[in-house]
């Protein structure tokens, strides 16, 4: 009797989907035009408009550091999506290929006095009294920070390498 009436509810369920499907595929009526719709009625005036997308960030040689930063980013972000070997020259082949002045940088070494790979790498661009600095390297991600230029004129403080190539 169990079996049965599996057998059943089984076909009852199966006919029902059945049912369903064609249903589904069956061709609906058009809906028509109330009476009450008029040619003038137009969308609702309270509806938002479509917000325009933020111009890219560019450079700005006369401007701040600040002024700069979004762009800065946007440059070393791209160039080190592309290629994270030689960290320190891909950051600074981006920004001078993106227009920033090459004696205005500093880069640190790639690597340590004992030849192993630097925990990370700064880079940055003076602008004035300001400074930009760009930080990577394989145990963080690449953040940026604004700083102001030291007495000496630089902006990084220990050893840099020459920006020689």
């Amino acid at each position: 009797m169990r079996g049965v009436r599996r057998r059943t509810a089984g076909a009852a369920v199966g006919v029902f989907l059945l049912v369903g499907a064609l249903t589904a595929c069956a061709p609906t009526a058009e809906p028509k035009p109330s009476a009450s719709a008029s040619a003038s009625e137009s969308p609702s005036a309270s509806a938002s408009p479509t917000p325009t997308a933020e111009p890219a960030p560019t450079l700005s040689p006369d401007g701040s550091a600040a002024d700069n930063q979004d762009y800065f980013d946007l440059v070393l972000n791209a160039a080190l999506a592309a290629s994270t070997a030689g960290i320190g020259r891909t950051m600074v082949d981006g920004l001078v290929t993106a227009g920033f002045d090459r004696t205005l940088m500093q880069v640190t070494p790639d690597e340590t006095i004992g030849g192993r790979a630097a925990d990370s790498v700064q880079v940055s661009v003076r602008f004035g009294e300001d400074c930009l600095i760009g930080q990577y390297g394989a145990s963080i991600a690449y953040v940026s920070t604004i700083g102001p230029a030291l007495a000496s004129g630089s902006c990084l403080i220990g050893t840099t390498r020459p920006i020689d190539w």
